[in-house]
């Protein structure tokens, strides 16, 4: 189903609180709107992708969620449960058809779990790499964990096969990891704030990503950014302005500075990152609810997801 040569997985993290699930939302929208087949997973358990669909809750069986007046845009998407993911590994290639029946999984989970650190991570990546291929999905949208767990997650398994050398393990994480690291298939999206604390988060995320794993930075987004529309000129006859107390100049000039900062910001970031990494800049959008939020959003990534997902040189 998929074209061969273009993105299949975009990995979407950032600091809490920078609007990472809008991003993942409105991405996934945007290339739906294109005509791709989306499957979108919460990788969290928060319930923040769901209220991004205005659902209640998303379930570890893809749920196909309809945008627009008529639904004419749909995508699937889940929330990702590890104990249900390694039900389905178990299944598909332990070879255990009925694996329901095999005493009490959950304990015996919780118990490998936490006897073998990075075992949740294995599992929820694979997940997200096993629908990659198995190419029922033009494209897999994960809204990753928050900068600080992130990294284990994306690394889990070359972090495992470090440790283990043959047999069934070895040969599950070398797959997974072949599609992790190659940046053709598969990129991180790291989104921030014009901000001090984000924007050092980001970097230092950027800079552990490219340095301990194995997996490629795609894009730097800067969200939630004024949309000033003022010139140099503009802006400094508006400082005037403000300095005679016109009402509302002052808003607008501080509107005004922190769009500029925000060029700053990603050009920094883009510098860090590298050559081949996309930025953008996302607008600040208000809306009745967080569904014509992520909406509003899909039409301001378009451009940026069909970059990434080759979709722009397809079109010629």
């Amino acid at each position: 189903m998929s074209r061969v040569g273009r993105r299949r997985l975009l990995i979407v993290t950032g600091k809490g609180g920078v609007g990472k699930t809008s991003v993942t939302a409105a991405a996934a929208i945007a290339a739906a709107r294109s005509g791709d087949r989306v499957l979108v997973c919460e990788m969290d358990g928060s319930g923040r992708l769901a209220a991004s669909f205005g659902l209640g809750e998303l379930g570890f069986d893809p749920t196909t969620v309809s945008i627009g007046a008529g639904g004419e845009v749909q995508i699937d998407a889940m929330s990702m449960d590890t104990e249900r993911a390694l039900r389905e590994y178990i299944r598909l290639f332990v070879k255990i058809p009925f694996v329901d029946r095999v005493g009490s999984l959950a304990r015996i989970f919780d118990y490998v779990a936490d006897a073998a650190p990075g075992v949740r991570e294995i599992l929820a990546i694979g997940k997200v790499c096993h629908e990659v291929r198995r190419d029922n999905y033009d494209l897999v949208i994960v809204d990753a964990e928050a900068t600080g767990h992130v990294v284990s997650q994306i690394d889990a398994p070359r972090a495992m096969s470090e440790f283990v050398h043959s047999g069934v393990i070895a040969e599950q994480t070398g797959w997974m990891s072949e599609i992790l690291e190659d940046p053709v298939r598969t990129g991180v999206v790291v989104v921030t704030l014009a901000e001090d604390l984000p924007v050092a988060e980001t970097s230092e995320l950027i800079h552990t990503i490219s340095t301990d794993t194995g997996v490629a930075v795609a894009s730097v987004v800067v969200n939630r950014v004024p949309e000033a529309g003022l010139d140099p000129v503009a802006v400094e006859a508006l400082r005037g302005a403000e300095s005679a107390g016109v009402p509302g100049a002052a808003t607008v000039v501080a509107s005004a500075a922190r769009a500029d900062r925000a060029g700053r910001v990603l050009g920094d970031l883009l510098d860090e990152a590298g050559d081949g990494v996309a930025g953008a800049v996302l607008p600040e959008v208000e809306a009745d609810d967080e569904g014509g939020i992520v909406v509003a959003l899909s039409e301001r990534i378009d451009a940026l997801v069909a970059h990434l997902t080759g979709e722009d040189e397809a079109r010629g």
